[in-house]
């Protein structure tokens, strides 16, 4: 697959980190024009509360209205598991399409069996406005974007690319962090590996910039580094590091992590494109299935 890269449009990109789940959401300009993507926005949540707020969101339309721009696009890079989606509050403030990769229907699926979902929920992916498939193209403003299909950590991950800005989901975290688990259902550490390597086979100048950051080692937050740097420094991947290799380690250091502290309520919301369930009487209801996962 050839992908249409072009490093001489240069998006403005601004970060918002989200200090309860470790989430960097992003918004993306057209350096030509007032148009923007959001890409993976947060909705908060205390879980043990059962309370939805927010604040995260807020913060975005509040930087999108002042600084007058348009939303095209609200993109979530994967199905996450350790936050909920904001996009259809988004959507509904700033307008815009959601869009996610096509293999969301592979997720849907997988989890509605464990959630015991009923008929009434649709497994087409019909619950977003777009569903990606690799190479696919659109448009924020004139900057053009596109989707890479990059399976391993979810079925349904991929990486979007606008300019010389790549947008990395969990397919990669900084170097000193190495990469995403793929133990989750559906995910596939030899399949992350290949993903991972069609990341580092685009330009060594492209910019990177990760969903998640946790400060290895004490070190403050960060969330952009290139291609080249990937390539040279990533604890898992870099240096020329095999599939084998990283099959091994990956799988061995997957048994040892725990699941994340919002992954069910995070499934059933983001499966459905960030609207949360509702019980028979409508009410925002969601499920804890018993070992389930």
């Amino acid at each position: 697959m050839s992908y249409p890269v072009n490093l001489s449009v240069k998006p403005d990109v601004s970060a918002h980190f989200d200090e309860a789940t470790n989430t960097i959401t992003y918004i993306v300009k057209d350096p030509d024009s007032d148009h923007c993507a959001i890409i993976d926005s947060v909705m908060d949540i205390d879980y043990a509360a059962g309370r939805i707020t927010y604040d995260h969101a807020d913060a975005l339309i509040a930087e999108i209205e002042k600084r007058g721009l348009t939303l095209d696009w609200i993109i979530e890079t994967h199905v996450h598991a350790d936050h909920l989606s904001a996009a259809p509050y988004i959507q509904e403030k700033l307008g815009g399409k959601i869009g996610v990769g096509e293999k969301i229907m592979v997720v849907q699926d997988t989890f509605g069996k464990v959630f015991n979902e009923g008929t009434e929920f649709q497994r087409d992916g019909s619950q977003f406005d777009a569903l990606f498939k690799d190479g696919d193209t659109y448009m924020v403003g004139g900057m053009q974007g596109f989707a890479m299909y990059t399976p391993g950590h979810t079925p349904a991950c991929m990486v979007h690319v606008m300019g010389d800005a790549a947008f990395a989901g969990d397919t990669l975290f900084m170097p000193d962090g190495g990469s995403a688990r793929a133990d989750f259902p559906g995910g596939d550490a030899g399949e992350l590996y290949d993903s991972i390597q069609k990341v580092l086979a685009l330009p060594d100048e492209m910019r990177l910039f990760m969903c998640h950051d946790y400060g290895p080692n004490g070190r403050a937050i960060q969330w952009e580094t290139t291609v080249a740097e990937q390539k040279a420094d990533n604890i898992h991947v870099g240096g020329g590091k095999t599939r084998a290799e990283f099959i091994r380690f990956r799988t061995e250091r997957d048994a040892q992590l725990d699941m994340p502290k919002l992954i069910l309520p995070s499934l059933q919301v983001n499966m459905r494109a960030g609207e949360i369930p509702t019980d028979d009487d409508g009410n925002p209801m969601l499920k804890v299935p018993v070992n389930g996962i």
